[in-house]
Order: C-alpha cells, then sequence, then structure tokens
C-alpha cells in the first residue's frame, strides 16, 4: 500500500445546504462520498480540512459580485427557486461559497505538501454555473475559482470534465481563455444540451475546449480510446502546471440522471491516465455529479485508490463499443486549431 497523503477539504455548512425533499442533489450524497473513502482505510494518510469560506476577490475573478450578493438575499429570505431544477435553501449561501473555497485550500495543501492527492469534497457542485447564470443545481463554479486563482498567480491549468452533463458554464468561463485548457466527455444530446464536438472556443481561445459528446450506453471502451486519442494529446499540447478533475460520478451504469455504462474502475482507468500529464502534487479532484449512492461511494473510492496506488477496486472495467465516430469528429473540428489533435 501506498503511504500517499489525502487530504479532503470538505464542511459541514455542504451537507447543510438543501435542495428539498426527493431532489437527487441531495445531503446523503457527501456522506456517500466520504464513506468511499473510507472504504480505503488509509488511517493517518487521510486528512480532513475544513473548506474555508470563498473570498469575494476570488468569486469576481469569474461572476459578477451581484450574483453573490443575490445568492445572500435570496438565502436570507428563506430560499426558494433560482430555476425549476435549482432550489436553495437558508443555509446554502454559506454552503456555495464553502464549496467554492474548497478547491482553494486544497492548491494550498498540495503546494505546502501537506498532501499528495487533494480532494474539494463538497456541494453543491459547479459546472453549470455559467458567468451569469446559476443552474443545473449549480451556485458558483467551483472549478473555475480554483483555475483563475492559478492562472491569477502565472500558471497554465487543464480542466477535465467527467461528469455526465456537459460543463457548459465551466466553458463559458474559459471559452476565450487560452491558458485553460476545458476538456469535456459528457453524454450527448443530454442536458444542457450543449458541448458539440464543434465547440472549440474562440478568438484567442480557438482550440482551448474540447468537447468529446458520448453517445447513450457509452462505456469503458469509448472512454479510454477518447482519453489515449484526443484527451491525452490535447494535455500534452497545453503543458499544464495543474490539473483540475470535475469529477462527476453520474456517468455510472446505476446512475438515475443518465445512460452512460460506466463503473468505477472505469473512473479509475480515466483519472489514473489523466494524472500522468502533470507532476507531483498538481491534481485536485471536485465533486460534480453523481446520484446513486452506491455507485457514487464506490467511484469515490476506486478512484482515490488509484491515485495513491491502493488495491481497492470494487468493480470490474467495461468494454463495449469503441469511439472511432467521436475522435473523428473532435479531430476534424479542431484541424488547424493548435490544440495538438491534427492527424498526422
Amino acid at each position: 500500500m501506498s503511504s500517499s497523503r489525502v487530504v479532503v477539504v470538505t464542511h459541514a455548512d455542504c451537507v447543510a445546504h438543501d435542495p428539498g425533499v426527493h431532489h437527487p442533489e441531495r445531503p446523503a450524497r457527501l456522506g456517500a462520498a466520504m464513506r468511499g473513502l473510507g472504504d480505503l482505510d488509509l488511517g493517518t494518510d487521510l486528512v480532513v480540512e475544513d473548506a474555508p469560506l470563498v473570498a469575494l476577490d476570488d468569486v469576481v475573478r469569474v461572476h459578477p459580485a451581484q450574483l453573490l450578493r443575490d445568492l445572500e438575499l435570496l438565502c436570507e429570505r428563506g430560499g426558494g427557486s433560482i430555476d425549476p431544477d435549482t432550489t436553495v435553501s437558508p443555509e446554502s449561501y454559506a454552503a456555495a461559497r464553502r464549496a467554492a473555497g474548497a478547491g482553494l485550500a486544497a492548491v494550498d495543501a498540495l503546494r505546502g505538501e501537506r498532501a499528495d492527492v487533494a480532494w474539494a469534497m463538497v456541494r453543491p457542485p459547479g459546472h453549470h454555473a455559467t458567468v451569469r447564470t446559476q443552474m443545473g443545481f449549480c451556485l458558483i463554479n467551483n472549478v473555475a475559482v480554483t483555475a483563475r486563482s492559478l492562472t491569477a498567480a502565472g500558471d497554465r491549468v487543464a480542466i477535465v470534465d467527467i461528469d455526465a452533463h456537459h460543463g457548459n458554464g465551466t466553458e463559458d468561463v474559459f471559452w476565450r481563455d487560452p491558458d485553460v485548457l476545458y476538456v469535456s466527455l459528457h453524454q450527448s444530446p443530454w442536458y444542457p444540451y450543449t458541448g458539440d464536438a464543434t465547440d472549440i472556443g474562440a478568438d484567442a481561445g480557438v482550440g482551448a475546449t474540447v468537447n468529446l459528446p458520448m453517445p447513450a450506453g457509452a462505456a469503458g471502451r469509448a472512454y479510454r480510446q477518447s482519453l489515449d486519442e484526443v484527451v491525452l494529446p490535447a494535455l500534452e499540447a497545453h503543458r499544464p502546471d495543474w490539473l483540475l478533475i470535475s469529477a462527476g460520478f453520474d456517468g455510472h451504469r446505476a446512475d438515475p440522471l443518465t445512460d452512460l455504462g460506466l463503473t468505477a474502475a472505469d473512473y479509475a482507468d480515466m483519472v489514473t491516465r489523466l494524472r500522468s500529464v502533470v507532476g507531483e502534487r498538481r491534481t485536485v479532484l471536485f465533486l460534480e455529479g453523481g446520484y446513486d449512492l452506491d455507485a457514487l461511494r464506490a467511484s469515490t473510492a476506486a478512484v482515490t485508490a488509484a491515485l495513491v496506488g491502493h488495491g481497492h477496486r470494487p468493480e470490474r472495467a467495461t468494454d463495449g463499443e469503441g469511439a472511432d465516430e467521436v475522435v473523428d469528429q473532435v479531430r476534424t473540428a479542431h484541424r488547424g486549431a493548435g490544440s495538438g489533435l491534427d492527424r498526422s
């Protein structure tokens, strides 16, 4: 067993956020993910730290200050619906600020060599929050806040989003930004009905957005091929200093909201491949989706185990159809875009 240290940045406020009875993004999700970490029995190599409240200066690199003020006022009034999918309770303002602050604290833990692997284990998730719109269960774009903090310090960043839903919010934030490579593997067509292969960024950011729209039923083989033939070459061409992973586990075959065919072992294989492109203590994982509690527990455990050299693997990897059509679409869209995806 490896002696790699894992820091988990989380907070009780993230449990208190309550979008309502029967809502899929429920407080029990956080407990399931934490139980997955407990299944590894890492002892003192697992450290849990409290997420700080994000500072306004860090949020306004991504969202206008008014968006945060409006959220605070709504929560002070007792909460309510932002859209048909996104509802807040009185506790949601603090939860959102903790969730956005967790990634910054995770980076600090890695920089200070207090850990080798870092999790922002938080809710609400963030990747659907665009610059000006809260939607899809998301209030502040947590991964974007961390990425913008890193680029402000002069670092290059890659965000790889393995959630089953396209991270339209993260794409919106970095659409014109050449310093942040955004890669998304997602079921398509599916909510939020964005993320076509032809969407590759604009202006200076052309080529720094890579979308891989996966068909319903896509499983391990399709994802492994997509990583090996598209994602890893794009990452190598970008040369990131930091890798941020939007770790949504709703592509698991047991998830009630999607139609993909992945298992916990498939997620472990993906993250192992991704981590190879950056140095030690340069990867932060952000909990996004995942709505079957057992699948969330197993996937969290398998991914973390793979990153620390632990033998825990609760499920087998899947095979299934390949992803030739998706790969060809992406390569065609990026031809001449400078993203390292031109055919040889």
